[in-house]
């Protein structure tokens, strides 16, 4: 919902409080015009404000201190709320700290923003959260298939059984197949002139949220490449992210003097303790316009701001999101930074430009998203249940009529390096991913009404298909090379139907091997980095390893299905 302005003639306070003007005794401070509001002032100010307007109060940093009948004044907190009482002709006659107006609001309404963050979207639209793993409805589906696979296995041959094991997961490994094989297909794609440039003066604030935990290696690294970004200062309002829990984070921050258009959240503590979760309580602080994230260790291009605002300024307003592309500064350091330079390589340069060029939905990457703020409140944000939650909320976008494109901006990020780091990493994603599948599988008619047959597929090869390719991949392939020397295709004598399984399995997983890897080795050209034979020849032994983190997702699905798998980063060399 937008921010609405404050109309002057309506109090702010109830008028129960007294109808004479309240008196502050406030603190001169010689380096203002306006003296200085302190914090029990500031306390006893806001625990006047009824509940429903603390949101334009925390937003908007315009304090009500003063009231009579027919005017209200206020203590503003920073340029940005002076100037928007300038535009709104609000009278303000006080200014705050920005340390004391935080300390205050946690104080007064902290427990009100955890709970928005915790539990808006499950409170608002719980069809679309996980906090509740599976239905009723769904939990009756899955035992009853489970029924019929036991039922089957006691009544039928196993090789039928296997054969119906082998479409069934099949499908969606095709599924995934067919993706990369339409997104290397040459598109029809017309290019569009670049929006005009806008001036600093037509350039919307712009909220930039930067979650961080325990990353102290690489912080020195992101403050740097914040400070690069071709903005205007006065226009940024940047959210540097810690949890309460997180003191060495928080005494490190405190050894750097941050500019005025820097500011700190600190999160309270609490479960599930997640990167949607923080993002959620900084959102309810954020006064842009526009809003992006960008992780612990990224390095954004600096004008990638500035093009993003262009492109949402001539685009309609149910352009909801921009995606800007992921590579990696350490592409070359070891053979595993090689394979997720490849994967990345496709995914961004490939996959995601295609179904954007095709209007069919994206899911997010976890950073520089930008967004239009209204939408993204208006579609409950991020769900701090999903541990892959910008999957989510890409397909939440298209559900509610929203569409995503890809931003021609780059941004760098440090490669796995440590395979253990990586796995944990991975069985993240992959958890996250069947959470996604299972929340939008709750409806599946009215999903496939919402987004379309096209966007229907293309869900369930996003999900749930590379879930289960990487789950099944490893028995089903040894199961189609053991039936193939047992029985080779249409062998004289040779039972039928094992027969063709086995010849059939081989054929869809060396198709499956050559378009993953005719997909990479083009997304890898687009990126100027040829060669790369040996990378791409060991492509299967990087998808056994996917089969190891998917193992691990689904135990972890079922023991610990909200435990955020933390990654750590600064352990590149370069």
């Amino acid at each position: 919902m937008g921010i609405r302005s404050v109309n002057v003639h309506r109090p702010l306070v109830p008028t129960r409080l007294g109808k004479a003007a309240t008196a502050l005794k406030l603190v001169a401070d010689p380096t203002d015009v306006s003296p200085l509001l302190s914090r029990s002032q500031l306390l006893e100010a806001l625990q006047r404000v009824p509940p429903h307007e603390m949101k334009r109060v925390v937003r908007r940093r315009l304090v009500p201190v003063v009231w009579t009948p027919d005017m209200i004044f206020y203590a503003s907190c920073g340029p940005q709320a002076e100037a928007f009482a300038n535009q709104q002709n609000l009278k303000v006659v006080a200014h705050v700290k920005n340390t004391d107006f935080l300390w205050a609001v946690r104080k007064v309404w902290g427990r009100k923003i955890l709970r928005n963050a915790t539990f808006g979207l499950f409170s608002a639209s719980p069809e679309f959260s996980a906090r509740h793993r599976i239905l009723p409805a769904q939990a009756l589906v899955m035992f009853m298939g489970l029924i019929a696979i036991a039922t089957s296995m006691l009544q039928l041959p196993v090789s039928v059984t296997w054969a119906a094991a082998n479409a069934i997961v099949g499908l969606f490994f095709l599924s995934v197949v067919a993706l990369r094989l339409f997104c290397i297909m040459p598109g029809n794609k017309i290019k569009s002139p670049p929006p005009p440039p806008l001036s600093n003066e037509q350039l919307p604030l712009y909220s930039v949220l930067v979650p961080v935990f325990r990353e102290t290696a690489v912080l020195k690294q992101l403050l740097q490449a914040l400070s690069k970004l071709d903005y205007p200062k006065e226009k940024l309002d940047i959210k540097i992210i810690v949890e309460e829990n997180d003191t060495g984070m928080r005494r490190m921050l405190e050894n750097f003097r941050l500019p005025r258009h820097f500011e700190i959240i600190v999160v309270p503590q609490g479960k599930p303790q997640t990167k949607p979760r923080a993002l959620n309580y900084a959102l309810q602080f954020s006064r842009g316009e526009l809003l992006t994230i960008f992780d612990a260790e990224d390095i954004p291009e600096p004008d990638q701001l500035r093009l993003a605002a262009q492109k949402f300024a001539v685009s309609s307003s149910r352009l909801a999101c921009l995606q800007a592309r992921l590579i990696f500064f350490n592409a070359t350091e070891n053979w595993l930074t090689r394979q997720f330079t490849a994967e990345y390589a496709t995914l961004f340069g490939l996959i995601l430009p295609a179904l954007s060029n095709a209007n069919l939905p994206l899911l997010l990457g976890g950073t520089s998203n930008h967004f239009r703020i209204r939408a993204l409140r208006a579609v409950g944000a991020w769900d701090p249940h999903n541990v892959t939650e910008d999957a989510d909320l890409g397909l939440r976008l298209v559900r509610e009529g929203y569409h995503t494109c890809v931003l021609d901006s780059l941004t760098t990020e440090e490669a796995n390096t440590q395979f253990v780091n990586w796995l944990k990493q991975r069985a993240r994603w992959l958890k996250g991913f069947m959470q996604t599948w299972l929340v939008h599988m709750r409806n599946p008619f009215l999903l496939k009404k919402e987004i379309g047959l096209s966007g229907f597929w293309v869900m369930q090869s996003c999900t749930a298909g590379i879930f289960l390719s990487a789950l099944f991949h490893p028995p089903l392939f040894g199961f189609a090379i053991w039936q193939f020397v047992q029985h080779p295709f249409l062998e004289p004598g040779a039972p039928l139907l094992a027969s063709i399984l086995g010849g059939l399995n081989l054929v869809v997983f060396l198709i499956g091997y050559g378009v993953a890897i005719l997909a990479a080795r083009k997304a890898l050209h687009l990126r100027g980095l040829k060669g790369w034979r040996v990378t791409l020849a060991t492509m299967p032994i990087y998808w056994l390893m996917m089969s190891l983190a998917a193992w691990l997702a689904l135990w972890q699905f079922v023991f610990a299905p909200f435990k955020w798998n933390k990654t750590k980063h600064g352990l590149s060399k370069f």
